[in-house]
């Protein structure tokens, strides 16, 4: 993980992608933070990448727990870190009250990831949270989906299912209603991402997980696999970037906003100063609290 991120900010060549604390890498060398650990570990298919942490509070009588789904990034492949990026995060919700249900998934380099397994697999393991409602108290009226990098883009796709085309293999019922949907430095727009923005994630990345090679003499591979192309999503939508971020700069926010108002729906976006792409999900920094209170916002948890 370490050695992914130190070629990321040697890309990046600028003082800004610098700035402290940058990465995971960084954040687990402080001696105060143990890494936290997830209450469940649960299967919602057989391959291996197939499972979701289901991280719960403390007993409460306050009746039914709110629900955030939580997606990690790590550019769509298998090669770098997953829902150890997202642990912090997750664990912190737990203290605030909420059970957290973070997803991984199949990834490029696996057997089934990219198009569609990838999609499915994301699909497959929010749906698998009705069977889990009863056993551990959950409440599927209050759930928020959230994600990081990739993970936003696939917490933006998932709310907005009922979008896929007819006729795509990715066409499922909506089988869980959000509240809202808040992307953490998401990528909403594949299309425009590979063009301008890949270079971290590397060239062909994109054009591997929507299967470009194969779907484009038949049509759009965008078209059942980006969000831009689904809107409006009709769902309550907000966009947290870091200023500094140079893996998915503020502007690929900016360009979907400003899609999302052509298609007569609002989008929120919040760009926070000095801030790069792995403060938002670090809860004890001031970037990371601004993405904390708008999923706690959410789903109206004081």
């Amino acid at each position: 993980m370490r050695s992914f991120i130190l070629v990321i900010c040697l890309a990046l060549g600028s003082a800004n992608a610098l700035s402290q604390p940058r990465t995971p890498g960084q954040m687990l060398k402080r001696p105060e933070l143990a890494t936290p650990q997830a209450d469940h570990k649960i299967a919602y298919g057989t391959a291996a990448s197939q499972f979701g942490e289901l991280w719960l509070p403390a007993a409460s009588t306050k009746g039914a727990l709110p629900v955030v789904v939580l997606i990690h990034g790590g550019c769509w492949r298998a090669n770098l870190p997953g829902p150890e990026l997202l642990g912090f995060l997750a664990d912190d919700l737990r203290k605030q009250g909420v059970a957290v249900w973070s997803l991984t998934y199949r990834r490029l380099g696996e057997v089934g990831g990219g198009y569609p397994g990838t999609f499915q697999d994301i699909a497959t393991g929010v749906a698998h949270l009705n069977g889990m409602a009863r056993q551990y108290n959950l409440d599927l009226a209050r759930v928020v989906v959230s994600g990081h990098s990739a993970g936003g883009h696939l917490a933006l796709w998932v709310a907005a299912q009922n979008k896929v085309p007819e006729n795509s293999v990715l066409k499922n019922a909506q089988s869980v209603h959000f509240k809202a949907v808040i992307g953490i430095a998401a990528i909403p727009d594949l299309a425009y991402y590979a063009l301008a923005g890949a270079h971290a994630c590397g060239v062909n990345t994109v054009d591997q997980l929507v299967d470009s090679a194969t779907r484009t003499p038949a049509g759009d591979p965008f078209r059942d696999t980006s969000p831009s192309s689904m809107l409006p999503l009709g769902v309550k939508q907000v966009l947290v970037h870091g200023a500094n971020d140079g893996i998915v700069p503020p502007s690929i926010g900016w360009r979907y906003q400003a899609q999302a108002q052509e298609k007569g729906e609002y989008v929120k976006l919040l760009n926070i100063d000095n801030a790069g792409h792995f403060e938002l999900i670090a809860p004890w920094t001031e970037p990371g609290q601004v993405v904390e209170s708008e999923i706690l916002d959410a789903l109206n948890v004081k």
